[in-house]
């Protein structure tokens, strides 16, 4: 059937010069005539023998859609294996296998599918590309479009990992403002119109540190500002399924939970308001399976989602064939789609109680101490602490303020790690509710109280 959507926006010329250059590699272009001619004799590709893998099945254990490990019980967890080929799947032997830089061709299928179904890209040449996890993919998206010299546009509180990354590589950081929804469209303009620029970034859901989840009404103007300056904007958006709504008070009889957006409420992505061509989204499995299994995928216009494979085929070649197979396996064929999203509302669950226990207790412990916004997804709570006016414009204030913290026995990030501007980072720091034990976090948020209060007793 032929597609009635426009084709991307043609934004090559934007390419670095390597970028232009680089091209599918020699010796993985010669694969095709193998997956094309089951008659073939290859004497070209140096491929190890599939004897000689040491590996003949891989088993694991797996809770039911909508449950975890330890509630499986009743029902019980089943087991998968990855052996022989199915028709759903590769084999064994496939996924050990050298291949080329756009993965196996089972767990492309189903982040494909996946993406069509979730974001429906609003133009016809798209595709998607196995990432090693989203830090991967934004290097080999930032590579496309700068160079050193260049300037990248970015959140005034971002992901350090990202700081860290362009530094060395020579390329500068244009900071835009944010408020509660994430990065303020008319500061992304203001930004734009002064500096050279071709790249923003953006993590528009639950942003890492604030929290800051941005609207549908925010993303269009912000695409709207990316059309205006012809901007590439990378999407990461690793924490996107982990919505969970608006904070309610807690109230007898009413469920707090009865608003969780499963897969159909959630807030459409930028993607799916690309009908440029213009958006670079990357996705992650590490918050929603686990960070170890390296698996994620990038979706863009097919032309740059080539160069990446290309790229891919240079350095990682694709995600582990090991992870690979098991998620595969596991979404082609155990769950399957609709298993996938029950697992989705179980995760966005278990996160939302733990934001609700958390904002309960900063509120009931940090008032007067700490200010906040309560986070409408993922796993963190940016708080801006309050300290004695005398105190304030002390030199290095919030070192001593860390310094309490760990006395206390409890460890919070400081916010100067995230400032994209260079600057001390001011009065913040990032709690993240995602990982100590339900009964833990109100430990933390006592010791929290404890070392904020002795500044209250400074003269």
């Amino acid at each position: 059937m032929t597609s009635t959507k426009p084709h991307s926006k043609d934004l090559s010329v934007y390419f670095t010069e390597s970028a232009k250059q680089r091209d599918n590699s020699p010796l993985k272009s010669l694969m095709k005539y193998m997956s094309a001619d089951p008659t073939l004799v290859s004497l070209g590709a140096g491929l190890p023998h599939p004897s000689t893998f040491p590996l003949g099945a891989l088993t694991t254990l797996v809770a039911q859609p909508g449950h975890t490990l330890s509630e499986c019980a009743h029902p019980p967890a089943t087991s998968i294996q990855v052996n022989q080929p199915t028709s759903k799947t590769e084999g064994l032997e496939r996924f050990l296998q050298y291949g080329n830089g756009r993965g196996v061709p089972s767990y492309s299928a189903f982040a494909r599918t996946h993406t069509a179904s979730v974001h429906n890209p609003p133009y016809a040449d798209w595709d998607v590309v196995p990432s090693v996890g989203n830090t991967d993919a934004f290097v080999k998206a930032l590579m496309l479009f700068c160079d050193r010299g260049d300037t990248l546009v970015v959140d005034e509180w971002t992901y350090p990992a990202i700081l860290s990354t362009v530094g060395p590589m020579g390329i500068r950081v244009a900071s835009v403002r944010m408020d509660a929804e994430g990065a303020v469209p008319e500061d992304l303009d203001r930004v734009c119109g002064g500096t050279r620029v071709r790249v923003a970034y953006m993590i528009p859901t639950a942003q890492n540190p604030t929290g800051a989840t941005m609207s549908l009404e925010r993303k269009r103007a912000v695409y709207a500002v990316a059309q205006k300056h012809d901007l590439v904007l990378i999407e990461d958006d690793p924490y996107y399924y982990l919505q969970f709504g608006a904070y309610e008070e807690p109230a007898e009889g009413v469920d707090r939970l009865r608003g969780l957006p499963g897969l159909k409420g959630l807030i459409p992505s930028l993607l799916s308001l690309d009908t440029d061509g213009r958006v670079i989204r990357l996705d992650s499995f590490s918050k929603i399976l686990a960070p170890g299994l390296r698996c994620g995928w990038v979706t863009a216009p097919r032309y740059i989602a080539d160069k990446i494979q290309f790229h891919n085929e240079t350095t990682v070649q694709q995600p582990s064939g090991l992870s690979q197979a098991l998620v595969s396996k596991l979404l082609n064929e155990d769950w399957g789609h609709s298993g996938w999203e029950s697992h989705l509302l179980r995760t966005q669950r278990e996160y939302a109680v733990r934001r609700d226990v958390f904002v309960d207790l900063c509120r009931e412990k940090l008032k007067g101490l700490a200010e906040f916004t309560v986070p409408q997804a993922g796993m963190f709570l940016w708080l801006r602490i309050v300290l004695p006016p005398q105190l304030e414009q002390r030199e290095g204030i919030m070192d001593e303020v860390f310094a309490r913290m760990i006395a206390k026995h409890v460890l919070l990030v400081p916010g100067r790690m995230f400032s994209a501007r260079g600057v001390d980072g001011g009065p913040y720091m990032r709690a993240a509710f995602s990982y100590a034990s339900v009964e833990d976090l109100g430990v933390a948020v006592a010791r929290l109280r404890e070392a904020l209060l002795t500044f209250r007793q400074e003269k």
